[in-house]
């Protein structure tokens, strides 16, 4: 089990523009090619906009963009046709396949806070598609087929105990809270990559929500 601290994520996004970004792997500027993916999983961002600030139009290809907003509302508007606002507990999915270009903004009064995490496709090109789950349980894991993998959203009460999937890499990241991790605790921010792992476990501390990457 390899634990990332949330104090190790490189910084980035542009303060000035009320955009602060915490990036997990490596990431533009920070390049560090010891630090390029886990899985398909390529990239963890924590994002934080101010009110009236984001992500002007850009483009992606090849990615899965799987979206967890922890606070406030996401704005989504892209090239498809696609327009939704993404709130806590929704999980949204754009799939870029061949391409596609997108809007992310907080249009909101109060701070916006997502969690942003790409995956390498098994396959590249295609046609792009978009999706968005309301309220997802905690019983009911989030596919994406594109990239064999499956996320699973736990939140725990102090003492209570989950499973962590056996799999090739599970990779484990905490929203908020803190949490025991095969008897490592966890905070806020921090993020396990686990390989190969069996009658793996996770323990809260205090009420923890977490975001569990099961890979192929």
């Amino acid at each position: 089990m390899d634990v990332r601290r949330a104090e190790a994520r490189y910084p980035g996004g542009d303060a000035a523009a009320g955009v602060e970004t915490r990036h997990a792997f490596s990431f533009g500027a920070h390049y560090d090619p010891g630090n390029l993916r886990f899985g398909a999983l390529i990239a963890c961002n924590e994002e934080r906009l101010a009110p009236g600030a984001g992500f002007g139009e850009h483009p992606h290809s090849h990615t899965e963009i799987v979206t967890w907003v922890v606070a406030g509302e996401l704005t989504h508007r892209d090239s498809a046709g696609h327009g939704t606002t993404v709130r806590p507990g929704d999980v949204q999915r754009l799939s870029s396949a061949g391409g596609v270009r997108h809007v992310e903004r907080n249009d909101g009064t109060e701070p916006l806070v997502f969690v942003q995490m790409w995956l390498a496709p098994l396959d590249p090109g295609g046609d792009p598609s978009y999706e968005i789950v309301r309220g997802i349980a905690d019983s009911t894991p989030y596919a994406v087929p594109e990239a064999g993998a499956m996320l699973h959203v736990r939140r725990l009460a102090p003492g209570e105990r989950t499973a962590v999937p056996d799999a090739p890499h599970v990779y484990v990241h905490v929203v908020r809270g803190e949490v025991l991790l095969d008897g490592t605790e966890l905070g806020p921010g921090d993020a396990a990559r686990i390989t190969d792992t069996k009658d793996t476990e996770a323990v809260g501390v205090t009420e923890v929500e977490l975001l569990v990457w099961e890979l192929a």
